[in-house]
């Protein structure tokens, strides 16, 4: 689970802001108590604020750093794609990422430090007993082990100035980097756009939501070894999958992927082949009809696609970020989403859900610790804080957070001024 992400230096981002998944309140059933750290940890937490204050560059910078741990050896061969503040000199500044994980009950930390041309600073640490060890770490070139991991020396041979020492250590099969490393890169991010098309986004390690539905295995009649609790295990998929998918109440009683063969086309456009055709039948008093999934309307394939990253997310215990999930989705669906990850019954591995929205609905689903809140400063650049930062003074548990939120209580909304459209419209002298 997610403990805590800071970033500097990044997009809008300029001075360092930390976003945190510790508990304030304790003592409900939400927050997951972790024994090693002496704390509670969330499952769920919103980013608020008004346009272009920096939300979506939140999500961005961790998506940035999942990406580029999973990808530097093979796409920094000349210059880091890293996004600095564009003003006040950030060009001139290095960007620095830092997160916190408990995994399997033991604490890390990976901090980087770097610039477009290279690598500055690099290190992984673990909290075996709560005492601070370092696995590996890096200034410039010179990468230093811990004792007894000598088997990752060859991590030194692949080191260039660009390239991230992790990237390459995780394939010498040390748990304590492929087990930070795949918890990492495991992470899903739905709703960014890529700014890059070098550095291009990566969805993480998801299952598509057909394969979670999709049963072709059953046609197999060939007495395979394993082959009956493959099936087993793909019935309890699609259980879980159509669960969801009628949750929603969309009307949606099953789903139907068929093999589809086709021709080449006349012209030789397009090679001959097949491919899975994807229908959601729905259901009526006297029937039920298929329907493709194209006809569907936005927000349920939008819903549908949501379902394998989401059921992923859940069986593994893994980070699932959403820029903008109000413009995805309605607030209904929204809310079951929030629920999901709330309950430590559809969410028993701790997966956590971390989103921002416009939607102020949503407030009324989420605890006070569970609220963080953005704004532009005068140099333009983003703060962020926790709830109760914002406010100035501790939150109470019982505040109507939306009702709050609306009427400024928190900052954080937009300032509205129309004085200079009316006058570009005529309207006023």
């Amino acid at each position: 689970m997610l403990i805590r992400f800071e970033v500097a230096n990044f997009r809008s981002i300029l001075d360092p802001v930390e976003f945190s998944m510790v508990a304030v309140d304790r003592d409900r059933p939400e927050a997951r108590p972790v024994p090693s750290l002496n704390e509670s940890l969330l499952p769920v937490a919103a980013i608020y604020g008004p346009n272009a204050s920096g939300k979506s560059n939140v999500v961005a910078a961790f998506d940035w750093l999942a990406t580029a741990v999973r990808h530097s050896l093979r796409l920094w061969d000349e210059q880091i794609p890293v996004e600095p503040f564009a003003f006040a000199g950030g060009s001139e500044l290095s960007s620095e990422f830092t997160v916190e994980s408990i995994i399997s009950g033991v604490r890390y930390e990976y901090v980087v430090e770097l610039d477009q041309h290279r690598v500055r600073y690099e290190g992984l640490f673990h909290y075996p007993e709560k005492k601070r060890r370092r696995v590996f770490e890096r200034e410039g070139e010179d990468l230093k082990l811990q004792r007894g991991l000598g088997h990752l020396s060859g991590t030194r041979e692949l080191l260039t100035p660009r390239t991230l020492a992790l990237t390459i250590a995780r394939r010498f099969d040390e748990p304590l980097v492929s087990d930070f490393y795949r918890d990492l890169t495991r992470t899903q991010v739905r709703g960014l756009r890529s700014r890059n098309r070098q550095f291009p986004l990566s969805p993480g390690m998801s299952r598509p939501t057909r394969a979670w539905f999709d049963d072709s295995s059953e046609r197999t009649q060939l007495p395979l070894p394993g082959l009956d609790d493959a099936l087993k295990s793909a019935q309890e998929d699609r259980a879980q999958a159509l669960a969801m998918l009628r949750m929603a109440d969309l009307g949606i009683d099953d789903v139907v992927i068929e093999g589809e063969h086709f021709a080449p086309a006349a012209d030789g456009g397009r090679d001959p082949g097949s491919r899975r055709r994807i229908r959601l039948v729905h259901r009526t008093a006297d029937e039920r009809v298929p329907f493709e999934l194209e006809d569907e309307s936005e927000g349920t394939r939008t819903w549908y696609r949501l379902i394998g990253p989401v059921l992923t997310a859940l069986r593994h215990g893994s980070l699932l970020l959403f820029d903008e999930l109000d413009a995805s989705l309605h607030p209904t669906l929204s809310a079951q989403l929030i629920g999901l990850f709330h309950d430590p019954k559809t969410n028993p591995e701790g997966a956590q859900l971390i989103f921002t929205s416009h939607d102020t609905s949503l407030l009324n689903h989420l605890n006070r610790d569970e609220v963080w809140l953005t704004e532009k400063t005068e140099k333009g650049t983003t703060r962020l804080g926790a709830l109760a930062e914002f406010a100035g003074e501790r939150v109470r548990k019982s505040q109507n957070l939306e009702n709050a939120y609306l009427h400024g209580r928190f900052g954080a909304l937009p300032d509205v001024d129309r004085t200079e459209v009316l006058r570009a419209l005529g309207l006023i002298g």
